[in-house]
C-alpha cells in the first residue's frame, strides 16, 4: 500500500477523532512512557488516518492537526520528538511553517508532499527540514525514515556509542549531548542533518569526502535526498562556523571531489 492520493474515501469519522489540537484518544495512544512522540500537520484525511495508524502501530505516539493554527496550539500544551509537515496546507504553507518552527527549534522535521521536483527539495531542506519525503509513499518507507531520524537525534535509548568531546580551532563539539560550543562559549543551534554532517568531517579531518560518502556516513541515505542537499547542509554548516564565510577555510570544496575539513581536531 502506498499513501499519497487524494479522495473523499477516508474514514471521516475515525479522521475526526485523529484530528484534532487537544489530546490524542487513548486508543492511539502508546502506553510506554518512552516512545517517540510524533506530529503530523497534514489536511488530507485519509493520509493522516492512515499515517497515525502506521506510527501507532510501530510503537509511536502520533497526533494530527490540519493547519498551523492546530499546530501552534498543541505545541503550546505538548511535546513532541519529531515533526512531520506536508508543504501544501491551508492557511501557512508548509515551508513557512519550517522556516518558523527552526528559528526557535531544533526538532527534527521531516516535509511530507506531492511536490517531487529537485527546486522543492531544496527550498525545503533550505528552509531548515531534515528530511524531504513525496507523495506517494509506503509505511515501510515512512517509517524507516523516521525511525533513522529519531535515532540520529538521539532520542530515548537509541545513544550513539560514547565518544570523546572534540575541538577544533577552539570550537567543542560532542557527540553524546548533541552540542556544538562556539570559541566564546556560546551553544550553536544546529539541526539534526547539520550537526550529522559536521561530526562526520570532525572524524574525517584532512581527508576528501565526496557527497555520496557524506550520505552514508550521516545515514542521510535512508532518506534518499538528491545530493545538492548536502551542498546546502554543508552551507549552513559554513554560516555558522567559518571565520569569513565568502572564503571558507574550515570546510573547503574540492572540485570534481567533494569537501574537506581542514582544521586540527583533537579530544578535549
Amino acid at each position: 500500500m502506498r499513501f499519497g492520493v487524494n479522495g473523499d474515501d477516508a474514514p471521516k469519522h475515525l479522521y475526526d477523532h485523529i484530528l484534532q489540537s487537544e489530546h490524542m484518544p487513548t486508543q492511539y495512544l502508546v502506553s510506554s512512557e518512552r516512545v517517540p512522540r510524533v506530529l503530523l500537520v497534514e489536511d488530507d484525511h485519509e493520509i493522516a488516518t492512515m499515517v497515525v495508524e502506521t506510527l501507532t502501530e510501530n510503537g509511536m505516539q502520533a497526533v494530527a492537526v490540519d493547519s498551523a493554527i492546530g499546530m501552534d496550539a498543541i505545541l503550546r500544551e505538548q511535546s513532541f520528538d519529531l515533526v512531520v509537515l506536508d508543504a501544501m496546507l491551508p492557511g501557512e504553507d508548509g515551508f513557512g511553517i519550517c522556516r518558523r518552527l527552526r528559528a526557535s527549534s531544533t526538532i527534527p522535521i521531516v516535509m511530507l508532499t506531492a511536490l517531487g521536483d529537485d527546486i522543492s527539495r531544496i527550498v525545503g531542506i533550505e528552509l531548515g527540514a531534515d528530511d524531504y519525503i513525496t507523495k506517494p509513499f509506503h509505511p515501510r518507507e515512512l517509517m524507516a525514515r523516521l525511525k533513522g531520524l529519531l535515532r540520529r537525534a538521539s532520542y530515548g535509548a537509541e545513544r550513539a556509542p560514547r565518544r570523546t568531546v572534540m575541538q577544533f580551532a577552539k570550537w567543542q563539539i560532542d557527540p553524546i549531548l548533541r552540542q556544538l560550543v562556539s570559541p566564546e562559549g556560546v551553544l550553536v543551534s544546529m539541526t539534526t542533518a547539520e550537526f550529522d554532517i559536521l561530526l562526520a568531517f570532525c572524524q574525517n579531518p584532512g581527508r576528501v569526502m565526496t557527497r555520496e560518502q557524506i550520505l552514508r556516513l550521516t545515514h542521510a541515505g535512508l532518506a534518499g535526498p538528491v545530493e545538492r542537499s548536502i551542498d546546502v547542509h554543508v552551507s549552513r554548516v559554513r554560516q555558522k562556523i567559518e571565520p569569513n564565510v565568502r572564503e571558507p577555510t574550515f570546510i573547503k570544496t574540492v572540485r570534481l571531489g567533494g569537501y574537506v575539513f581542514t582544521p586540527k581536531v583533537e579530544a578535549c
